[in-house]
């Protein structure tokens, strides 16, 4: 079975670490069906909702001690697994290759969505970074102290406000010192062009689709994409039904074809090194025929049989390019 990466999920947010050790009924992602599926890693998000829940067209803020309470109990479940023996927290990309040999347990990345956890002076940083963040997005889909997230606004352009604060500006160029990868995918267009601008690292959208094909604010322009390839960055598509289609439908009646779609365009405008997964497994409405992380190998299929990408393409795609970006970031 190919091994796996997948670049983003929120089981930790939707379960107890017991439940995702075991297997827990519903949802998308557990050990249990990350083994099935084949995925050997993956970049868990430690993720805190906006008061009125995380659906609304365009969220509110979170208070920062409410969120640092939040996020602190939410990593916490990913230490307790690795605690456990289930997982091993990934330091270094040695880690990753570690999981990808078979060598212990799947290997998982801690990742924050949106940084209201840390202070704008950025000590919490450092602890979090003690306690294995390996992976940030500077905001999720709303507006914080370190810049102005995207809402899910469709049809629209990413291009929705202003972009990075100082704090902004300040907390990734520290994330590239301490070698925690800045992810772009709830950024907007505005906060996209100025981190892009600091030449930090590759570029990385963990779970984002293709604006020519779906309009949707959260995915990315024909420009974005072309400096993400520039970079040597990536895009892991996204499997979200509402991302996906060109109707924007919330509707898990969506084909894979659809995400297999994405994938081409990106390859075909950018380069197949450029293309992986970013699920988004327990954060969102996928494909019924997907069903959840268990059936990943069903979408490496349809990424063979009817995007055309060959073996060695499926192993860029599922992990070569997501070793290859988060050891640029990490080194």
């Amino acid at each position: 079975m190919t091994a796996v990466f997948d670049g983003h999920n929120d089981a930790l947010t939707c379960s107890d670490y017991q439940l995702l050790a075991s297997g827990r009924p519903g949802g998308h992602l557990d050990l249990p069906r990350m083994r099935a599926g084949g995925i050997r890693g993956g970049i868990f998000s430690v993720f805190v909702a906006s008061p009125e829940g995380d659906h609304e067209e365009r969220p509110s803020p979170v208070e920062h001690v409410i969120a640092a309470e939040t996020a602190a109990r939410v990593a916490g479940r990913l230490l307790a697994l690795e605690r456990a023996g289930a997982v091993r927290v990934a330091r270094s990309v040695g880690d990753v290759d570690a999981a990808f040999n078979g060598d212990g347990p799947p290997v998982a990345v801690l990742h924050l969505e949106g940084a209201e956890p840390i202070d704008v002076g950025l000590e919490a940083l450092e602890f979090w970074h003690a306690a294995g963040l390996r992976s940030l997005g500077p905001v999720w889909s709303r507006p914080n102290a370190f810049g102005h997230g995207v809402p899910f606004v469709s049809p629209s352009s990413p291009d929705t406000g202003p972009g990075l604060t100082q704090a902004g500006f300040d907390l990734v160029r520290r994330c590239a010192e301490l070698g925690i990868l800045v992810d772009v995918s709830h950024l907007n267009e505005a906060g996209f062009w100025e981190l892009a601008s600091l030449e930090l690292g590759p570029i990385v959208a963990s779970h984002s689709g293709v604006h020519a094909i779906s309009e949707a604010s959260r995915n990315l322009t024909d420009r974005q994409l072309d400096a993400i390839g520039t970079t040597g960055g990536l895009v892991g598509i996204v499997f979200a039904c509402s991302f996906l289609r060109p109707d924007f439908a919330d509707d898990p009646d969506t084909p894979l074809e659809l995400i297999a779609r994405h994938a081409r365009y990106v390859a075909d405008r950018i380069g197949v090194s450029h293309v992986a997964l970013g699920s988004d497994y327990d954060g969102t409405t996928i494909p019924a025929g997907l069903a959840d992380a268990a059936g990943t190998p069903r979408l490496l299929e349809v990424l063979r049989d009817v995007a055309g990408f060959s073996e060695p393409e499926l192993s860029q795609i599922a992990w070569e390019n997501w070793r290859r970006v988060l050891g640029a970031w990490w080194s």
